[in-house]
């Protein structure tokens, strides 16, 4: 390998590069981009949740001055695949849920496509549907398997037999509720088609994966598709995969050819149109010895999916592997109802499925006597109790001591309901977090010379992640070069393939791709190279992927402050612990982690989507109703993190940090609320009206 130059880039805690222009309001986004005579869409969505439409009246809205298109399910074009259904919109009269979109409205204003979506007629045959979830339906399935490829189901050992002979048992059942993404840039695109090529402006985790998607369904070739995206304004996964906006916005752009079409979803639209997180219904079962090591686990899991598409939520897959027990089982049971399609949402799978499981690591403490941080070093495993494999790395229980010694834990009087401060009950809770460290096949960077410094071009996305600014550091690293003669080119399709930004695998993926082209480049031109020079290099292959287990671990503690009189809730203090690899960038690393503790905190405290089960939507579709954390919910945030070194990882042994922090958070936050009143709540959100009647 080259002698380094300089200093390594990876660990410097530079400024965004992207900052400035975001603050300012330069960075164009999808809807901003600046075209020519640009037209504007707005949707009309189906007010019933179950049957056909039957007349779609378009002739007032048609008639209205600056209308130019209004598409139909008896207008649109035909698409050249609908095997998807979600994304077959405007090809029949079905209505599988409410929201479904009936009709398109092109118009010269966002104003005049408004009014005219509003007198649109829409004429139905309804039926009675179905949106309840209940662990006690007869319709429950086993599906073939859960996201993306996991098996549904995991048995090892007897565990009936092993939780009846426990010395002691927990027995209980903990909700999480239905949550909608809602990043700040909500889902938008502008479409351009000069009737040969498609231009997609979009806002969207991955513009390869979208093109791909595109291609396919409008039956064209990916040659004759361009997806652009360098600003993202949030994603957390909701932007990881086409939704039917995109869709939408292609048909109205080839319905109109050389006009560019501009199409954003309201807030409301995005509660029906742009995936959800399931709810889940999980029975949690421990048994332990008096000692604290657990003898028997199993969780048997519920949760929802559409009946037009199946996404399985691998909900019950942390339980697999996170604690050592002989005699442990898990399975998943979806309820196929008349609602919107589940997605992906930050740590898909391993966000819900950590609740239950802490929440009853905790009650079990408790039964125990023993501290809830030991507890669970206590069951530590050597190995990966799910695979077999060792840990490329796992060091929980050192996040568990460090952060414990940072928090303050020692003091802790273990006793629930005890310690006051004036009218308010405190309390504190430990929960911890895991989440798979992958990196994806299918990414290409290329390394080139140009004008005195070194160009990276690879299609990765940066949803507010940090990419504008880890990828050069990472190629400055490699390259043997200050970080600041480096210039990344990110965002395009007409830059080397890129997999999408999503399960914390962006740069361990993209930056092994930009490692294997810098350290080409050198190899091939040496420190002194020619304007022009270039090197490809694509994401290697990992063999150590098939003989360790590899995640990224932490420890979250939170201090909940319950008034005795008003049920009212607050967190002082919410600090995590995390052992993630090697830290490319401190800056960009703490503020995901942060964030991920933030919607944690949400998670905890406010957020449900709350459905109408008469009529099939969600009632409180807007941030007016459906609340987030906010600065004034948190005194105190604090992320932290170990010096982790993985060799087995990639090259720069770095583990993803966008998605664990969200993990343990809301698990901790509720041990706290029982350690300060005594309470425990075992669905969430955690509000006052599941306090206030148990409360001392």
């Amino acid at each position: 390998m080259t002698e380094l130059l300089e200093p390594s880039a990876i660990g410097r805690d530079d400024v965004r590069r992207d900052g400035a222009a975001k603050v300012a309001g330069t960075a164009p986004y999808a809807f901003e981009v600046p075209v020519d005579q640009p037209v504007h869409c707005h949707l009309v969505q189906s007010a019933i949740a179950l049957g056909r439409c039957t007349r779609v009246g378009t002739v007032e809205a048609e008639s209205l001055d600056g209308v130019l298109r209004v598409l139909t399910p008896f207008t649109a074009e035909r698409l050249a695949d609908t095997d998807d259904a979600e994304l077959a919109v405007l090809q029949g009269c079905e209505i599988p849920f409410r929201g479904r979109v009936l009709g398109l409205v092109v118009a010269e204003t966002s104003e005049i496509a408004r009014h005219a979506a509003e007198l649109v007629e829409v004429d139905y045959d309804s039926e009675t549907a179905d949106v309840t979830l209940s662990a006690d339906r007869d319709d429950l399935y086993k599906p073939d398997k859960v996201n993306p490829s996991f098996p549904t189901d995991s048995a090892e050992g007897d565990v009936d037999a092993a939780l009846r002979d426990a010395e002691v048992t927990v027995e209980q059942t903990y909700t999480t509720a239905m949550y909608h993404n809602n990043p700040l840039e909500p889902h938008t695109t502008t479409a351009l088609w000069d009737g040969e090529t498609l231009t997609l402006w979009d806002s969207t985790q991955g513009v390869h994966p979208t093109r791909k998607t595109i291609a396919k369904v409008f039956g064209l070739s990916p040659e004759r598709i361009r997806v652009i995206s360098p600003y993202v304004g949030g994603g957390f996964g909701s932007k990881g995969t086409v939704h039917a906006n995109v869709v939408l916005a292609t048909l109205a752009a080839r319905a109109l050819p050389g006009r560019p079409v501009r199409l954003a979803l309201t807030r409301q639209q995005m509660f029906a149109l742009a995936g959800y997180r399931t709810p889940t219904i999980q029975r949690m079962r421990l048994g332990a010895g008096r000692d604290g090591r657990l003898q028997a686990l199993r969780l048997d899991v519920v949760e929802q999916t559409s009946r037009i598409k199946e996404f399985a939520e691998q909900t019950a897959m942390p339980a697999r592997m996170m604690y050592a027990a002989p005699n442990r089982s898990t399975t998943h049971r979806l309820a196929a109802l008349d609602v919107p399609v589940p997605s992906w949402m930050r740590a898909p799978g391993e966000c819900p499925g950590m609740f239950g499981p802490e929440v009853a690591m905790d009650e079990l403490a408790t039964e125990l006597g023993l501290d809830p941080v030991e507890r669970r070093v206590r069951n530590e495993p050597e190995r990966d109790p799910d695979s077999g494999n060792p840990f490329s790395s796992r060091n929980l229980v050192e996040c568990l001591r460090t952060g414990a010694a940072n928090f303050g834990w020692a003091d802790r009087d273990p006793r629930p309901g005890i310690r006051r401060d004036g009218a308010w009950l405190v309390g504190t809770g430990v929960a911890a977090s895991v989440y798979p460290a992958k990196r994806m096949p299918g990414s290409t960077a290329t390394v080139r010379f140009e004008d005195g410094h070194h160009v990276v071009e690879i299609g990765a996305a940066d949803i507010g992640t940090g990419t504008w600014t880890v990828l050069p550091q990472i190629a400055a690293d490699a390259l043997g070069v200050p970080a600041a003669r480096v210039e990344v080119r990110i965002g395009d399709t007409d830059l080397p393939p890129a997999t999408v930004a999503g399960g914390s695998t962006g740069v361990a993926s993209w930056g092994s791709a930009v490692v294997e082209a810098a350290r080409a480049f050198r190899a091939k031109y040496g420190p002194d190279p020619d304007d022009g020079d270039e090197a490809q290099g694509d994401t290697p292959e990992n063999p150590d992927e098939e003989h360790y287990a590899m995640y990224a671990f932490g420890a979250q503690f939170a201090e909940a402050r319950v008034n005795a009189d008003t049920g009212e809730l607050r967190v002082a203090r919410l600090h995590g612990t995390f052992a993630a690899g090697r830290i490319v960038n401190p800056r960009t690393a703490r503020s995901q982690l942060l964030g991920g503790m933030t919607m944690g905190l949400s998670m905890a405290l406010h957020e449900t989507s709350v459905v109408d089960p008469r009529f099939g939507h969600v009632v409180n579709h807007d941030f007016a109703e459906y609340h987030i954390a906010a600065n004034a919910d948190v005194a105190d945030l604090r992320a932290d993190w170990l010096d982790e070194h993985d060799p087995h990882l990639n090259p720069m042994g770095a583990k993803g940090v966008g998605e664990i922090g969200i993990v343990g958070t809301a698990a901790a936050v509720a041990n706290a609320v029982f350690h300060a009143t005594g309470v425990r709540v075992r669905d969430l959100p955690i509000t006052l009206d599941k306090l206030l009647p148990a409360l001392p």
